[in-house]
C-alpha cells in the first residue's frame, strides 16, 4: 500500500517522520476522516472547512483547498487503483524542541492513508452498549479531531473488539454523548433527537450533514442535554461517522430496537446514498 506524504507517494514501509515531530511528542496534530465513492470524495469541503479552522486554533500554519487535495487524491489513488477507499487525513505540527511550544507550527507534515472499502450497503446495524468510563471534556473550547484519542482508545477496550458493537458515552453529569467513534441519534414520534454540542461532543461532518437532510425532509431535530431514558423509549437509534454512513441500532444495553427494519432510518439512509457521489458540502443539499 502507498501513502501520501508531504508531496510524494511513498510505500507505507517506507514513510518516515521525525521522534521531535511535536504531532507525536504533545499530540499536536489533527486528521479528518472521509469516504470516497466511485472517484468522488464526499463532503469534502465540509471537511476541509473543520480541518481548516481547527489548523488555525492550534496554531499550526496550513491550509487546504478543495483543488489541492484533489490533486493528493489522485496521485494517492491512483497508485494505489482505488476507486472507493477510506481516507484519512493527517496534519501534524512538525518537527519543535523538548518542550512545550507557544509559537506557531510554519512545517506540519501532511499524510494521507488510503484503504480499500467495498460498495455501501444499507443492511449493517449494530448493537450500542453503555460505557462506564464517562466521556472526557474537550482539551479547549470545544473538541477538535485531534491526535487526543485516549479516552476513546479506553471506552473501545471496555466495549470490546466486535465491530458489531458500538460503546455510548455519557458526561460525567449523566447526559447522553456519542459513541466511541460516532455521533448519536434517535427518533421518537417523528422527530430527530441527538445530544448538544454543549455536551462536549465532536461536531461530525456526517451528524451535521444528517441534521441538514433531516430538516430538508422537513423532520423536526431537537439538540439538548438528554438522559439516558430518552433514547431508550425512543422508536429508531442510530449512529453515524463519515466512513460508515447511517448505521442503525438493534438493541441498547439488551433492549430490542428496530435497527434496520426501522422506517425513518432507512429513509435518512437512500437520501444520503443518493447523494454521496455528488455532494461537496451539506450547503448543496
Amino acid at each position: 500500500m502507498y501513502i501520501y506524504m508531504n508531496g510524494e507517494v511513498v510505500r507505507k514501509e517506507e514513510a518516515r517522520i521525525s521522534p521531535f515531530d511535536h504531532g507525536f511528542l504533545y499530540g499536536m496534530g489533527l486528521f479528518e476522516t472521509f469516504r470516497v465513492y466511485n472517484g468522488h470524495p464526499f463532503l469534502l469541503d465540509d471537511h476541509l472547512e473543520r480541518l481548516n479552522q481547527s489548523l488555525e486554533s492550534i496554531n499550526i500554519e496550513a491550509g487546504y483547498t478543495r483543488e489541492q487535495v484533489l490533486e493528493m487524491l489522485e496521485m494517492l489513488l491512483g497508485k494505489n487503483g482505488y476507486d472507493n477507499a477510506y481516507i484519512r487525513m493527517n496534519v501534524s505540527a512538525g518537527n519543535g524542541e523538548i518542550g512545550l511550544q507557544t509559537d506557531s507550527y510554519k512545517n506540519p507534515n501532511t499524510i494521507i492513508f488510503c484503504k480499500p472499502l467495498p460498495p455501501r450497503s444499507a443492511n449493517a446495524e449494530k448493537q450500542a452498549v453503555m460505557l462506564e468510563i464517562p466521556r472526557n471534556t474537550p482539551e479547549g473550547a470545544e473538541r477538535l479531531k485531534s491526535h487526543h484519542y485516549l479516552n476513546n482508545i479506553l471506552a473501545k477496550k471496555e466495549a470490546g473488539d466486535d465491530p458489531g458493537i458500538e460503546g455510548i458515552f455519557l458526561t460525567r453529569d449523566g447526559y447522553l454523548a456519542e459513541g466511541v467513534t460516532s455521533n448519536l441519534f434517535w427518533i421518537r414520534d417523528g422527530q430527530l433527537f441527538t445530544p448538544s454540542l454543549h455536551t462536549g461532543i465532536l461536531n461530525g461532518i456526517t451528524r451535521k450533514f444528517v441534521i441538514r437532510l433531516a430538516e430538508k425532509l422537513e423532520m423536526n431535530v431537537q439538540e439538548g442535554l438528554y438522559r439516558l431514558k430518552a433514547v431508550r423509549d425512543a422508536d429508531e437509534v442510530f449512529v453515524t461517522n463519515s466512513i460508515q454512513e447511517i448505521v442503525p441500532i438493534s438493541s441498547l444495553d439488551g433492549h430490542s430496537m428496530p435497527g434496520v427494519s426501522g422506517k425513518k432510518t432507512s429513509e435518512l439512509q437512500m437520501y444520503y446514498g443518493n447523494r454521496c457521489e455528488q455532494l461537496w458540502s451539506r450547503n448543496e443539499l
